[in-house]
Protein backbone atom coordinates (compact mmCIF):
# COMPACT_ATOMS: atom_id res chain seq x y z
CA UNK A 1 0.00 0.00 0.00
CA UNK A 2 1.64 3.10 -0.92
CA UNK A 3 0.94 5.46 1.86
CA UNK A 4 2.86 8.44 1.41
CA UNK A 5 0.05 8.76 -1.67
CA UNK A 6 -2.99 8.18 0.62
CA UNK A 7 -1.34 10.42 3.21
CA UNK A 8 -0.90 13.09 0.59
CA UNK A 9 -4.13 12.75 -0.88
CA UNK A 10 -5.94 13.21 1.98
CA UNK A 11 -3.98 16.15 3.32
CA UNK A 12 -4.80 18.00 -0.15
CA UNK A 13 -8.53 16.91 0.99
CA UNK A 14 -8.13 18.05 4.71
CA UNK A 15 -6.66 21.80 3.68
CA UNK A 16 -9.32 22.02 0.78
CA UNK A 17 -12.22 21.48 3.88
CA UNK A 18 -10.30 24.35 6.05
CA UNK A 19 -10.41 26.71 2.74
CA UNK A 20 -13.75 25.78 1.79
CA UNK A 21 -16.58 28.85 3.40
CA UNK A 22 -19.62 27.80 1.10
CA UNK A 23 -22.62 25.65 1.73
CA UNK A 24 -21.73 24.83 5.99
CA UNK A 25 -25.24 24.67 7.71
CA UNK A 26 -24.71 25.25 11.94
CA UNK A 27 -26.70 22.42 13.18
CA UNK A 28 -25.22 23.09 16.90
CA UNK A 29 -23.65 25.22 19.46
CA UNK A 30 -22.64 24.04 22.75
CA UNK A 31 -19.87 25.05 25.62
CA UNK A 32 -18.38 27.30 23.31
CA UNK A 33 -17.91 24.97 20.14
CA UNK A 34 -19.64 25.43 16.88
CA UNK A 35 -20.66 22.47 14.45
CA UNK A 36 -21.68 22.72 11.07
CA UNK A 37 -22.09 20.17 8.16
CA UNK A 38 -22.75 20.10 4.70
CA UNK A 39 -23.47 16.95 1.84
CA UNK A 40 -20.23 14.99 1.50
CA UNK A 41 -18.08 14.62 -1.38
CA UNK A 42 -16.86 11.07 -0.56
CA UNK A 43 -19.80 9.46 0.93
CA UNK A 44 -23.82 9.54 1.24
CA UNK A 45 -23.87 11.18 4.09
CA UNK A 46 -22.67 14.27 5.54
CA UNK A 47 -19.37 16.03 6.31
CA UNK A 48 -19.35 17.23 9.76
CA UNK A 49 -16.84 20.31 11.36
CA UNK A 50 -16.20 21.26 14.88
CA UNK A 51 -14.77 24.58 16.13
CA UNK A 52 -13.66 25.74 19.25
CA UNK A 53 -10.46 27.43 20.66
CA UNK A 54 -8.12 26.31 22.96
CA UNK A 55 -6.21 27.94 25.39
CA UNK A 56 -2.89 26.30 23.89
CA UNK A 57 -0.69 26.31 20.63
CA UNK A 58 -0.79 23.97 18.29
CA UNK A 59 2.56 22.21 18.72
CA UNK A 60 1.05 21.43 21.92
CA UNK A 61 -2.57 20.81 20.78
CA UNK A 62 -2.15 18.35 18.26
CA UNK A 63 0.49 15.77 20.16
CA UNK A 64 -2.28 15.66 23.05
CA UNK A 65 -5.14 14.86 20.86
CA UNK A 66 -3.48 12.03 18.38
CA UNK A 67 -0.94 10.26 20.73
CA UNK A 68 -1.97 7.26 22.81
CA UNK A 69 -0.10 8.15 25.74
CA UNK A 70 -2.40 11.09 25.97
CA UNK A 71 -5.67 10.10 24.55
CA UNK A 72 -6.16 7.25 26.14
CA UNK A 73 -6.21 9.90 29.36
CA UNK A 74 -8.70 12.31 28.16
CA UNK A 75 -11.10 10.75 25.19
CA UNK A 76 -14.37 9.40 27.21
CA UNK A 77 -15.49 8.18 24.13
CA UNK A 78 -12.90 5.77 24.03
CA UNK A 79 -12.06 2.05 25.14
CA UNK A 80 -8.96 1.89 23.41
CA UNK A 81 -6.91 3.47 21.40
CA UNK A 82 -3.40 2.37 20.36
CA UNK A 83 -0.86 2.58 17.46
CA UNK A 84 -0.35 -0.86 15.32
CA UNK A 85 2.42 0.39 13.27
CA UNK A 86 4.72 3.69 12.97
CA UNK A 87 5.31 4.94 8.88
CA UNK A 88 7.93 7.46 9.62
CA UNK A 89 8.27 10.01 12.21
CA UNK A 90 5.14 12.06 11.20
CA UNK A 91 2.94 8.98 10.02
CA UNK A 92 1.43 6.04 11.64
CA UNK A 93 -1.60 3.22 11.42
CA UNK A 94 -3.50 3.20 14.59
CA UNK A 95 -6.67 1.13 15.68
CA UNK A 96 -9.52 3.45 18.06
CA UNK A 97 -12.64 0.86 19.41
CA UNK A 98 -15.27 3.14 20.92
CA UNK A 99 -17.67 2.90 23.74
CA UNK A 100 -21.23 2.66 22.86
CA UNK A 101 -23.51 5.53 22.59
CA UNK A 102 -26.76 6.75 23.59
CA UNK A 103 -27.33 4.02 26.29
CA UNK A 104 -26.39 1.35 23.48
CA UNK A 105 -28.48 3.04 20.80
CA UNK A 106 -25.57 2.99 18.65
CA UNK A 107 -23.18 -0.38 19.67
CA UNK A 108 -19.12 -0.41 19.98
CA UNK A 109 -17.57 0.80 17.08
CA UNK A 110 -13.49 0.18 16.03
CA UNK A 111 -11.81 1.82 12.99
CA UNK A 112 -8.12 1.28 11.71
CA UNK A 113 -6.62 4.68 10.52
CA UNK A 114 -3.93 5.58 8.44
CA UNK A 115 -2.91 9.20 10.25
CA UNK A 116 -0.39 12.07 9.31
CA UNK A 117 0.84 15.11 10.75
CA UNK A 118 1.03 17.84 8.39
CA UNK A 119 2.84 21.63 9.54
CA UNK A 120 1.69 24.65 7.31
CA UNK A 121 3.63 28.07 7.24
CA UNK A 122 2.26 30.39 10.19
CA UNK A 123 2.24 27.08 12.65
CA UNK A 124 -0.04 25.90 11.72
CA UNK A 125 -0.10 22.10 12.46
CA UNK A 126 -2.68 19.55 11.06
CA UNK A 127 -3.68 15.70 11.48
CA UNK A 128 -4.76 13.89 8.20
CA UNK A 129 -6.54 10.51 8.44
CA UNK A 130 -8.13 7.71 6.54
CA UNK A 131 -9.67 4.08 7.28
CA UNK A 132 -7.38 1.42 5.84
CA UNK A 133 -7.37 -2.29 5.25
CA UNK A 134 -5.02 -3.65 7.58
CA UNK A 135 -4.23 -7.79 7.91
CA UNK A 136 -2.69 -7.87 11.34
CA UNK A 137 -6.16 -5.87 12.69
CA UNK A 138 -9.09 -7.40 11.08
CA UNK A 139 -13.03 -6.67 11.99
CA UNK A 140 -13.54 -8.45 15.33
CA UNK A 141 -17.18 -9.84 16.70
CA UNK A 142 -16.97 -7.77 19.84
CA UNK A 143 -17.80 -4.39 17.43
CA UNK A 144 -18.56 -3.01 14.17
CA UNK A 145 -15.87 -1.96 12.07
CA UNK A 146 -16.59 1.48 10.71
CA UNK A 147 -14.69 3.57 7.92
CA UNK A 148 -13.85 7.10 8.49
CA UNK A 149 -13.67 9.23 5.25
CA UNK A 150 -10.91 12.18 5.21
CA UNK A 151 -10.72 13.55 8.71
CA UNK A 152 -8.82 15.73 10.85
CA UNK A 153 -7.71 18.71 12.91
CA UNK A 154 -6.90 21.70 11.45
CA UNK A 155 -5.06 24.10 14.46
CA UNK A 156 -4.04 27.36 13.73
CA UNK A 157 -2.50 30.27 16.43
CA UNK A 158 -5.17 33.49 16.77
CA UNK A 159 -3.33 36.34 15.55
CA UNK A 160 -4.60 37.98 18.10
CA UNK A 161 -3.36 36.36 20.93
CA UNK A 162 -0.87 33.54 19.66
CA UNK A 163 -1.15 31.50 23.13
CA UNK A 164 -4.80 30.57 22.26
CA UNK A 165 -5.37 28.69 19.04
CA UNK A 166 -8.22 27.74 17.01
CA UNK A 167 -9.00 24.28 16.39
CA UNK A 168 -11.56 22.96 13.41
CA UNK A 169 -11.74 19.40 13.26
CA UNK A 170 -13.45 17.12 10.00
CA UNK A 171 -15.40 14.00 10.58
CA UNK A 172 -17.45 12.21 7.77
CA UNK A 173 -17.92 8.47 9.32
CA UNK A 174 -19.37 5.53 8.03
CA UNK A 175 -20.46 4.33 11.46
CA UNK A 176 -21.50 0.44 9.26
CA UNK A 177 -24.13 -1.39 10.61
CA UNK A 178 -28.08 -0.58 10.50
CA UNK A 179 -28.22 2.83 11.75
CA UNK A 180 -31.13 5.13 10.69
CA UNK A 181 -29.91 8.74 9.38
CA UNK A 182 -31.77 10.21 12.55
CA UNK A 183 -29.14 8.82 14.80
CA UNK A 184 -26.27 9.46 13.33
CA UNK A 185 -27.48 12.74 12.79
CA UNK A 186 -27.47 13.38 16.19
CA UNK A 187 -24.77 11.47 17.85
CA UNK A 188 -21.72 13.14 15.71
CA UNK A 189 -22.42 17.02 15.93
CA UNK A 190 -22.17 15.27 19.90
CA UNK A 191 -18.87 13.48 19.51
CA UNK A 192 -17.17 16.91 18.02
CA UNK A 193 -18.32 18.76 21.03
CA UNK A 194 -17.24 16.23 23.42
CA UNK A 195 -14.12 15.88 21.45
CA UNK A 196 -13.03 19.65 21.62
CA UNK A 197 -14.38 20.62 25.13
CA UNK A 198 -12.54 16.90 26.28
CA UNK A 199 -9.55 18.37 24.86
CA UNK A 200 -9.75 21.38 26.58
CA UNK A 201 -10.24 19.74 30.14
CA UNK A 202 -7.37 17.60 29.40
CA UNK A 203 -4.54 20.07 28.58
CA UNK A 204 -6.15 22.14 31.86
CA UNK A 205 -5.65 19.21 33.62
CA UNK A 206 -2.60 18.45 32.43
CA UNK A 207 -0.98 22.06 32.52
CA UNK A 208 -2.24 22.04 36.57
CA UNK A 209 -0.31 18.58 37.35
CA UNK A 210 2.73 20.21 35.56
Amino acid sequence: MDYKKITDEVSEKILSYSQDTSGWRVIKVSKNVTVSSKPSKEYAGNIYRGEGIIKEVPSKIIPFMYLPEYRNKWDKALQSYKLLERIDQDTGIYHSVTHSYGMGLISSRDFVDLLHVKPYPGDILTTNSVSVEYSSCPPSPSCVRGYNNPCGYVCSPLPENPEHSKLVVFIQPELGGMLPGSVVETALPTTLINLITETRAGLKGLKDHN
